[in-house]
């Protein structure tokens, strides 16, 4: 459950993976952020209602917390949860709110949000120096990953395009069997295969680059896949044997929680990932939809 809901924010707004595949798929960020809110949403209420299964056939599989656990209960335990809910709820929304309303760039909105993350340490009192310093720390270090594999990804782009490797690529996946549905299914299979050995970044600045001429080709609505391919890494990560959510969670779990465990654990969280990118694949409109009244409304005159 950890794993599967950890990487459910890779789809969910304001997710960093969707940032990248918008820039290099060359779509709006806002559009895709709305596009990814649906099925985002589907996912999540797949995973509950597999959860609630599995307590209901065997209730040992989810135990409930121990008594000794249960130290806050009624009102106290209400209020507990909506001091941790609701100030990260407010600062999601506050910046995919100020894209969605025309506010902010998606840049400007990450200002917005490391502002509000400062109020909230703030309110928590546990804004001090020494946050500040590994919180500059850990953006610099991130920045300089992202930077240099853009640098390698750019330079390798150029060089396969100037070999003809991209021209035959395109040529290649274009002229599919299948057309439009071949190409589809063939992005879907490379993407999964290359996410379970691979961190995102390389394969967006590296692979849809290679894909996105041939989807324009076959006129490919390019938010609905990048929104598939979105889907699609979610189910790579966690995907045995060397998904690397699988050996992130291994790190901190204690030593009777096997590899193995694990690995068996995720094997129906990729079937339930799998449905969900089927029923995209086969309703487009799960990931249209609000953009199409997203668009309605903002040319809606005002009264």
């Amino acid at each position: 459950v950890i794993i599967s809901s950890g990487t459910l924010a890779q789809l969910l707004p304001p997710s960093l993976v969707l940032v990248v595949l918008a820039d290099q798929v060359g779509v709006s960020v806002g559009d895709l952020f709305l596009g990814a809110l649906i099925p985002g949403v589907m996912l999540a209420g797949l995973y509950a209602l597999y959860v609630v299964f599995v307590a209901i056939i065997n209730p040992k599989a989810a135990p409930a917390l121990p008594p000794e656990a249960r130290t806050i209960k009624g009102w106290a335990l209400f209020r507990e949860t909506i001091i941790s809910v609701v100030p990260p709820a407010i600062l999601v929304f506050s910046v995919l709110g100020s894209i969605f309303f025309g506010i902010a760039t998606p840049t400007e909105a990450g200002a917005v949000g490391a502002f509000g993350a400062l109020v909230l340490a703030g309110f928590n009192r546990q804004l001090n120096w020494d946050l500040l310093v590994r919180a500059g720390r850990s953006t610099a270090n991130i920045t300089a990953l992202v930077l240099m594999i853009l640098f390698c990804s750019t330079f390798f782009g150029l060089v396969f395009d100037g070999l003809g490797g991209q021209r035959f690529a395109t040529q290649l996946l274009s002229g599919l069997p299948g057309g439009f549905w071949g190409f589809i299914i063939v992005a879907n299979i490379v993407v999964f295969l290359l996410g379970i050995n691979l961190e995102f970044l390389e394969i967006s600045f590296i692979a849809m680059p290679i894909l996105v001429p041939a989807a324009i080709i076959l006129d490919v609505n390019l938010v609905w896949f990048s929104v598939m391919m979105a889907i699609n890494l979610n189910m790579a990560f966690i995907s045995p044997p060397v998904g690397f959510s699988l050996f992130y969670l291994q790190s901190v779990t204690p030593p009777e929680v096997q590899t193995l465990d694990i690995h068996k654990g995720a094997l129906p969280f990729m079937g339930l990932q799998a449905v969900a990118l089927v029923l995209v694949m086969l309703m487009p409109q799960t990931v249209t939809w609000l953009i199409d009244i997203s668009k309605a409304a903002a040319q809606v005159p005002i009264q």
